[in-house]
């Protein structure tokens, strides 16, 4: 959506209340009064389209014991850990960003360990490739249908909207995203206990990947 410069002449007391309530929520003064409008005479935001999205993930993730949301989300991002069950039990941070502006790449999710451990990141750099390879297989995609980035540890994977699931509602894009997280989180997990094992991890990334495809609603 357009904006502009608009001139208001408004209370003291009222711009520090709004400047107080804006802190709090990690936004803007003017990104709040124009949520405080907007919801009043009813006309739909970015920002509220986003906020909808950030509070069904919340929903769906905050039932289990391996999630934690960290904070309150900032205008566009959460962030979400996940303990990972191999030495040392490493944080992976998952941070999910919403576009402001619409279109058929409408979010990314980001991936990555504040790790020191040369081996770990290896690892992690590893199923990442594999676990982009076999997604793409999977869903008979080729490359750029999908676009990843792997590099230093760290992955990153665009949310899209295919043909089949352009008009998702908010509520419907929180749980395609929350769902893909959680499936993520399973694979890597099923990856990790494979290398604790000495055994080759395709097998069991496979099978926690095609039961997601089995269940889910919405793929994006």
């Amino acid at each position: 959506m357009k904006r502009s410069v608009y001139s208001l002449v408004l209370m003291d007391d009222v711009i520090r209340k709004i400047d107080q309530t804006a802190y709090s929520m990690n936004t803007s003064r003017s990104n709040l009064i124009n949520q405080i409008l907007a919801e009043y005479v009813s006309c739909p935001t970015p920002e509220q389209r986003t906020k909808d999205i950030f509070e069904q993930i919340t929903q769906v993730v905050s039932g289990e014991r391996t999630f934690q949301i960290q904070g309150p989300p900032s205008d566009g991002m959460m962030s979400i850990r996940s303990a990972l069950r191999f030495r040392y039990n490493p944080t992976i941070r998952y941070a999910v960003e919403i576009y402001r502006e619409g279109g058929d790449d409408f979010g990314e999710m980001r991936v990555s360990s504040r790790t020191q451990s040369r081996q770990l990141l290896e690892y992690l750099e590893d199923f990442y490739t594999r676990f982009a390879h076999m997604e793409l297989w999977e869903r008979q995609l080729s490359n750029g249908v999908l676009e990843y980035h792997i590099e230093n540890g760290r992955f990153s994977r665009k949310f899209t909207l295919t043909q089949n699931v352009r008009h998702l509602t908010n509520q419907q894009m929180g749980n395609a995203i929350a769902w893909y997280i959680q499936m993520f989180d399973k694979v890597m997990e099923s990856y990790f206990e494979s290398i604790s094992l000495a055994q080759c991890p395709e097998e069991g990334m496979k099978k926690q990947y095609l039961e997601y495809l089995k269940h889910t609603e919405w793929l994006i």
